[in-house]
C-alpha cells in the first residue's frame, strides 16, 4: 500500500506540475496577474495531494512589503509556506540547476542568491529588496541549510542586512523600514497522532540525503501535520541591528518550534517579544 501510495502521489505531482509550467511561463511572460497567485493555489493543491494539514497560528503580514524569516527542515517548507500565502522564496544558487525543481523555481520568481561568495552578498541584497518593494513577498531561509526537524540552526546574518534597506511608499511619498516576519515551522503528526522525533526525518530533508530518494519515502509515510506559527513582525530601526534581528528571528522560531513540538501552547508563557496572546489556528490544506 505504500508502494501504491508513492506511486500515485508521485503521477500527480509530477503531471500536475507538467500541466501547470506552461500556463505560469505564459504568465509571467506577459505580465498576467494570475502569474502571482497560481504558485499558491498549487501548493494547496499539493499539500491536499500528498496529506499535509497545515494549522496555522498567528497573523501574517498584510499592511506593505515583507521579508519572511523561517527555520528550514524541508523542501516540503516551501509548499507548506506557499499553500498559506502568495510569496517567491529565496534559495541557494545550486538549485536552479536542479532538474525539475529548478524549473519549478523559476516559475515560481525565485531569487537565488551565492550563500558562498560574501562578495555576492550585496548584489543578493539589493536584488531581495528590489523585488520586496515591487510589492512581492519573499521567504528567506536565515539558517542557510536544513535541519533534523527537532531543532533550530543559527540563523545567519548576512542577508538579513536587507532590513537596512527602506521601502518608498509611493502613495504618501515617503520611505517605511522593511518589516521582517519570523515564521516558525514544525513538523508535527503522523496519521493523526504526535510524530516522534525518530519519525521526523521520514520528512525532514538534511545533510547528505539524496532529493528523489527522500521524496519517495516521504510519499511512501503520512498524511502529517504541520504547525506554521507566525509571530510579531519587527523592523531593523526596532531591533539595533541585522545581527540582532537574526538573534530575534531565530530566538523567535526557536520558541515557535518548542511549543508545536510540546503541544503547550497554552501553558507556555509567552514571551515579552511575541503577541500578548496566540489567535485560534486556522487549517490549510486539510
Amino acid at each position: 500500500m505504500a508502494t501504491a501510495r508513492a506511486a500515485t502521489l508521485l503521477a500527480g505531482f509530477i503531471l500536475s506540475a507538467l500541466l501547470l509550467m506552461p500556463v505560469q511561463w505564459l504568465g509571467l511572460k506577459l505580465n498576467l496577474s494570475y502569474a502571482r497567485t497560481l504558485p499558491n493555489k498549487y501548493h494547496r493543491f499539493l499539500c491536499k495531494l500528498i496529506g499535509i494539514k497545515v494549522i496555522s497560528r498567528g497573523t501574517p503580514h498584510e499592511d506593505g512589503a515583507c521579508l519572511i524569516a523561517a527555520n528550514h527542515t524541508s523542501w516540503l517548507d516551501i509548499p507548506i509556506v506557499g499553500s498559506l500565502t502568495p510569496c517567491s522564496f529565496v534559495a541557494k544558487s545550486e538549485v536552479a540547476g536542479w532538474p525539475f525543481f529548478g524549473t519549478l523555481a523559476k516559475l515560481q520568481q525565485t531569487v537565488f542568491v551565492e550563500r558562498e561568495r560574501r562578495t555576492r552578498t550585496a548584489h543578493s541584497r539589493n536584488e531581495i529588496h528590489s523585488r520586496i518593494a515591487s510589492g512581492d513577498r519573499l521567504v528567506l531561509f536565515p539558517e542557510g541549510t536544513s535541519s533534523d526537524g527537532n531543532r533550530v540552526l543559527s540563523f545567519k546574518s548576512a542577508l538579513m542586512s536587507v532590513a537596512q534597506l527602506t521601502i518608498v511608499n509611493g502613495e504618501e511619498d515617503r520611505e517605511d523600514d522593511l518589516v521582517v516576519q519570523p515564521v516558525s515551522i514544525a513538523y508535527t503528526g503522523l496519521y493523526g497522532m504526535p510524530m516522534s522525533r525518530y519519525a521526523r526525518p521520514f520528512f525532514a530533508w538534511y545533510g547528505d540525503m539524496e532529493l528523489f530518494p527522500h521524496l519517495w519515502e516521504a510519499f511512501q509515510t503520512g498524511p502529517i501535520e504541520v504547525t506554521v506559527e507566525y509571530h510579531r513582525p519587527v523592523t531593523i530601526r526596532e531591533i539595533g541591528n541585522r545581527k540582532a534581528l537574526a538573534a530575534y528571528c531565530e530566538s523567535c522560531c526557536r520558541s515557535g518550534v518548542s511549543r508545536a513540538l510540546t503541544g503547550r501552547f497554552e501553558e507556555m508563557p509567552v514571551p515579552a517579544e511575541e503577541p500578548d496572546a496566540l489567535p485560534s489556528p486556522r487549517v490549510a490544506g486539510a
